[in-house]
């Protein structure tokens, strides 16, 4: 007995290798259905968006559904911390979504505790898009996501106060040493906090971290360079010659900014498109361009967000949820995205289009995002905000010299990626 139920078990064992060498099973419509190596075409896919977002994706998940047979839902979430607090939990309890968005900035971070996953696509794919957004989608060498949308600060103006934009920031200065009276301002840009004011220091020739092999180095820092102190110079001097007011520093500072501008009181800022809704419902007839180039002759480089779509280290269904993510983003989804939401996703050939290329705003966004760069988004770069907060804020309040200021940032940030980064 024991002898013919081995005898059994060897020819089913035989039939299974038989069943596994065979031909795959015959492609469906949408090209690659059955070639999933997660296994089976899954049933369902679920994605999560940002709050206020799911306008723009809705069609999009119709579309997919209606071409591959696949069942999406979608819930949002608050970016980025609701959404990245809900994954760690959801995830490991098998209640995650297989798609979420995120800011670029988080990536490192949800890679290295293993939220997120590598993801592979043709070059074809990631031809369309920008570089700089690519970029941003990519940690220590590996792609994990493709990008949704971006978005960087660009010079916006009262048409009322100012005829046309500058071209350069050394007309900007001349304009506000006329127009500046104490009680209304020229321009104001919030270079007491380092998002905005990297737009001076990176245009003049600093960095925060090297880069080498398509890796961001943490153990390189541009932010005490030669570049990076002129800078600074250039950044106190708005200051100490009182071309913007004293209350416009630290975390009211952009309250305050936006205040005078809205009161007519400001002719001209430093902002992102976050900020242009707010503006006109001020009922401030408003203008934009990419920044004004710096007086070394170079554009000012900006940091740019991008918001994209990533898989889930959790999903059991890897191959179709980098499916979802290159359908989410391909031309005519990013198309009816900015359509709905105004957000401007970084397809190139959208860019060109005249629904971008025609209209004002969104072209200043994406002309500056040419000469941006994506904010690192090394874990290491957690400790960089502080640091440099502290350094510009006693440029801005002229306690400090702009050499002593960088010095003394530049160590405090690498003494802390020494402490809390250390592998």
């Amino acid at each position: 007995m024991k002898k013919a139920y081995s005898i059994f078990l060897v020819l089913m064992l035989a039939v299974g290798i038989l069943a596994a060498c065979g031909p795959d099973r015959e492609e469906g419509a949408g090209g690659n259905e059955g070639s999933n190596a997660d296994g089976a075409k899954p049933e369902k896919l679920v994605v999560w968006e940002d709050t206020d977002r799911s306008v723009a994706l809705e069609p999009a998940v119709k579309a997919f559904e209606e071409e591959h047979g696949i069942k999406v839902e979608f819930k949002e979430y608050g970016m980025a911390e609701d959404m990245r607090n809900q994954i760690r939990l959801d995830g490991p309890a098998g209640k995650g979504p297989d798609v979420l968005t995120l800011p670029h900035d988080q990536i490192g971070m949800l890679a290295e505790e293993g939220t997120i996953q590598e993801i592979s696509v043709e070059q074809s794919v990631l031809d369309t898009f920008t570089e700089s957004s690519i970029q941003a989608q990519t940690y220590d060498g590996k792609l994990y996501g493709l990008p949704k949308a971006t978005e960087t600060p660009v010079f916006i103006y009262n048409k009322e106060l100012m005829s046309e934009a500058p071209a350069t920031m050394d007309e900007v200065y001349e304009f506000s040493k006329d127009f500046t009276d104490g009680k209304k301002f020229g321009f104001i840009a919030l270079w007491d906090n380092f998002y905005h004011a990297y737009a001076v220091i990176g245009g003049m020739g600093g960095y925060v971290f090297g880069e080498k092999d398509g890796a961001l180095q943490s153990d390189d820092l541009g932010i005490n360079n030669e570049g990076a102190v002129a800078g600074a110079e250039y950044i106190q001097k708005w200051y100490k010659e009182g071309l913007f007011p004293k209350g416009v520093i630290g975390e009211s500072g952009g309250s305050a900014q936006d205040g005078l501008f809205n009161e007519g009181k400001l002719a001209s800022v430093q902002n992102g498109p976050w900020a242009f809704q707010g503006y006109m419902d001020a009922g401030i007839d408003i203008g934009a361009t990419p920044m004004p180039k710096l007086p070394n002759g170079e554009p000012m480089t900006t940091f740019m967000g991008v918001k994209g779509w990533h898989v889930s280290a959790y999903t059991e269904n890897k191959e179709w949820s980098t499916k979802l993510v290159e359908f989410l983003t391909n031309y005519d989804n990013a198309k009816i995205r900015f359509e709905t939401t105004k957000e401007i996703p970084p397809v190139k050939e959208l860019i060109e289009d005249p629904i971008i290329a025609d209209d004002e705003y969104s072209n200043a966004v994406a002309v500056q995002s040419q000469y941006a760069i994506p904010m690192p988004n090394i874990p290491e770069m957690a400790e960089v905000w502080g640091p440099m907060a502290t350094a510009l804020q006693t440029l801005a309040t002229n306690k400090a010299e702009p050499k002593e200021a960088m010095d003394e940032a530049a160590k405090t940030i690498q003494t802390n990626i020494e402490t809390n980064h250390s592998k």
